[in-house]
């Protein structure tokens, strides 16, 4: 007996020794694999990413060629299919048990899984991508023969009372999509054919999977939230009717998408008696984004002196931050104009500006990233939420006390009809794109109308069948993206209650303020920003909030 426990014990040790034989090979393996790849990734990140800052600025046609040049050579590093084999022989030999080594390969695998594709695929991607971001930027829109930027045109929709002119302003900027939407449509076959190459049903399936989301939960989430904000929005929509059709002196039947006071209908319109404009008219915009984040001990300083933030000719008209190098060197443009939007635009791009800058150096190069895309937006949202929070107004000194009393409860009914309105939008997004990988060839524009009148109980202009839904640049150039930004949202709200019960340990939360509490920017760093990508999204969220993401605490700030 006591030679069989001996002959056991000694083939038990082998095994052991001969699993940490190939533990230890592969995952050195690995690291090699990594000191190889990592400082060709970082040197073609950092050249893609200053090409295209550049672009957006010049709008120059040899700077947009750099920027496209940049991104094929990134491009051709994840589709070197002998790179790949070898990333994929170490992963599915199972034999990489330290964690940090194993999330890097988590990281690596999709970027090189979604490039295994022809070469000439890839760079016709890239080449039409190219072509219709240069279309984007330089579409203005043509108002009487006069070209107008989408900031005039906002302010147009914000504050005319002319039928005809909201109606000429609204199908101006609708044009872009004539001119884009045939290339969205081959972009789409074109991204569809090499999500199948690799194995997948679509693009919209794939994107989601390799950005570990599971299409059926984000559905499953989605379908929820359209049940929790239906009842609600529909109320809203009728009170919104009975303002405009005494606003334009119009019967409520006789309300068209022109009349809501934006372009998409995905920002709530003023029908309530509250100009917050006016609050921020003479305010330097730049200084009190600076100001509110050394409050909460997230300088931002260095980014504002490295980014481009008012308008210029040509110059890309979409707000967006970018981390040039994943160490430090993060910029954000903007267009700003001393209105409460840009006031909320730029909290929220140095919101994604803070999340980049405050990852951990010490951490690997390829877990210097947010958790999950969404995960960055969340933060840029419950920034931006403060552009419309009266206590936040009031701690910054746009507002008195007086002042704050006044609007407090308009802001609150603003800030409900905000999200709503925007959570409606985004299921036209998210939906819409779903149904167009699933079938392009449809009638895309019938589609887009049904979902609107469906979602936003919005009125189709009889007879129209443009391709409106092309005028918006998000379908073109940052496809399956839209749902992050909702899931954002729910995100933001969950660290919103989280952060007044826990760390503010203040549950008076219409009053909730972060202004001038440093221990809220030094929460962020330790529990959002410093994992970067060390941990799976919903793993992230657990560790910061002490639950996975749930729509519930959305529900309790916006719906109950």
């Amino acid at each position: 007996m006591k030679k069989i426990t001996s002959i056991t014990m000694a083939l038990f040790l082998m095994a052991m020794v001969s699993c940490t034989s190939k533990q230890e090979k592969m995952e050195n393996k690995l690291r090699e694999f990594i000191a190889n790849v990592e400082p060709q990734v970082k040197a073609l990140v950092q050249e893609a990413s200053i090409a295209s800052w550049d672009a957006s600025i010049t709008g120059k046609a040899e700077d947009y060629k750099k920027s496209e040049d940049a991104q094929l050579k990134l491009v051709t590093l994840f589709s070197d299919t002998v790179l790949f084999a070898e990333l994929k022989s170490i992963k599915e030999s199972q034999g990489v048990k330290d964690s940090v080594l194993n999330r890097q390969m988590e990281v690596l695998y999709p970027n090189f899984l979604r490039n295994q594709v022809k070469k000439e695929l890839l760079e016709k991607l890239v080449v039409m991508s190219s072509e219709l971001e240069k279309k984007y930027s330089n579409f203005r829109a043509d108002l009487s023969g006069k070209k107008v930027s989408d900031n005039e045109i906002e302010q147009i929709l914000t504050s005319s009372t002319n039928s005809s002119e909201l109606e000429a302003s609204w199908k101006a900027h609708k044009a872009i999509g004539k001119e884009v939407s045939q290339d969205i449509i081959a972009l789409v076959k074109l991204r569809n054919r090499i999500a199948k190459d690799l194995g997948y049903e679509n693009y919209h399936t794939m994107s989601m999977i390799l950005s570990e989301q599971d299409p059926e939960e984000v559905l499953r989430l989605f379908d929820e939230l359209d049940t929790l904000t239906k009842g609600t929005f529909a109320g809203l929509k009728n009170d919104m009717d009975d303002y405009f059709a005494k606003h334009y002196k119009l019967s409520k039947d006789q309300l068209m998408p022109w009349h809501y006071q934006n372009r998409f209908f995905q920002e709530a319109p003023k029908i309530y008696n509250v100009d917050l404009d006016k609050f921020y008219k003479d305010k330097d915009i730049v200084a009190l984004t600076e100001e509110f984040y050394k409050g909460i001990n997230l300088d931002v300083a260095d980014i504002i002196q490295n980014s481009d933030l008012y308008e210029k000719s040509g110059k890309n008209q979409h707000a967006y931050c970018t981390d040039i190098d994943h160490n430090g060197d993060v910029r954000v443009l903007c267009n700003v104009k001393p209105t409460m939007n840009w006031m909320n635009t730029m909290l929220h791009e140095y919101g994604h500006a803070v999340y980049s800058k405050y990852y951990d150096p010490q951490k690997p190069y390829l877990l210097r990233d947010a958790a999950h895309t969404f995960t960055t937006e969340a933060i840029a949202m419950i920034m931006g939420r403060n552009a419309t929070n009266p206590q936040w107004m009031a701690d910054m000194n746009i507002v008195t006390a007086e002042q704050k009393n006044e609007i407090a409860e308009v802001c609150q009914k603003s800030m409900r009809l905000e999200q709503l309105t925007f959570s409606r939008w985004a299921q036209v997004m998210y939906r819409f794109e779903k149904a167009m990988y699933a079938d392009p060839d449809q009638d895309l524009n019938a589609l887009w109308w049904k979902l609107v009148e469906q979602y936003q109980l919005l009125k189709k202009p009889e007879g129209r069948n443009e391709p409106d839904w092309a005028s918006k640049i998000h379908v073109a150039l940052y496809p399956c993206y839209y749902h992050n930004y909702l899931m954002g949202e729910l995100l933001a709200s969950q660290l919103f209650y989280y952060i007044s019960d826990n760390v503010l340990k203040n549950k008076d939360y219409s009053n909730v303020s972060f202004v001038n509490h440093p221990e809220v920017g030094q929460y962020l760093k330790e529990k959002v920003f410093m994992p970067g990508m060390l941990y799976e999204w919903n793993d992230m969220i657990e560790r910061a909030t002490g639950e996975k993401l749930t729509a519930k605490y959305y529900a309790k700030q916006f719906v109950e």
